[in-house]
């Protein structure tokens, strides 16, 4: 699995439903590079059990990533048709409506192949001469946070039975943010609010901050 930290992201076009249920064609990364910081996720399938835990969580937490100028935005491999369905089902009935990020359709498998997340691969059998896959042909819970610039600076792979902390994805925007704005780096468990350290030349770190 490729770590992407410290590169581009891939960029992509793709179909997408947005706000709950509206088509748009050819939607991109590239469009928030110089604007704002990104939340990228991948999820396996549409209609799941793990699934809309994670995407309802991160609806709920969605105006506190609003509030940091940060898109939050969701893919997998099902089509535009089967995310305007299940964006529009009723939560009782196992849908996802009233979530409004963006969730990307992924029916080609090209963006989670490039995103390194796809669980498994395409394999060329020489005897049979046939092409086919080997794995599961969804994605990986993966999760890359995008700086302004469009350089990924965090990421994290689940396994599919494994479900993400939406809390974990909110602490790392705040860590990566306050390096950004101040030039200290964040120590375990950090916190905003909490104390930062400065590197100094003798490699010493100083506490800055409260708490």
């Amino acid at each position: 699995m490729s770590v992407l930290v410290g590169r581009k992201a891939p960029l992509f076009e793709a179909d997408a439903v947005v706000n709950g249920g509206e088509f748009v064609e050819k939607f991109s990364l590239e469009q928030y590079i110089g604007k704002k910081h990104v939340v990228f996720f991948f999820y396996p399938l549409d209609f799941t059990f793990v699934c809309p835990t994670e995407i309802l969580a991160f609806q709920e937490k969605l105006a506190e990533f609003e509030a940091r100028n940060v898109a939050v935005i969701g893919c997998s491999i099902d089509s535009k048709f089967s995310h305007w369905a299940w964006l529009n089902t009723e939560l009782k009935d196992g849908g996802i409506k009233g979530v409004r990020f963006p969730l990307v359709s992924d029916l080609s498998k090209t963006i989670s192949t490039n995103f390194d997340v796809l669980a498994g691969s395409y394999e060329y059998d020489d005897e049979d001469d046939e092409v086919y896959f080997d794995g599961e042909a969804v994605a990986y819970r993966g999760l890359f946070l995008i700086d302004k610039q469009g350089i990924v600076r965090h990421q994290l792979v689940n396994d599919l039975p494994l479900g993400r902390n939406v809390d974990e994805a909110l602490r790392m925007v705040d860590a990566l943010q306050y390096f950004e704005e101040n030039g200290e780096v964040c120590p375990a468990n950090w916190h905003k609010g909490e104390k930062a350290m400065k590197p100094t030349h003798d490699g010493v770190s100083d506490y800055l901050g409260s708490k």
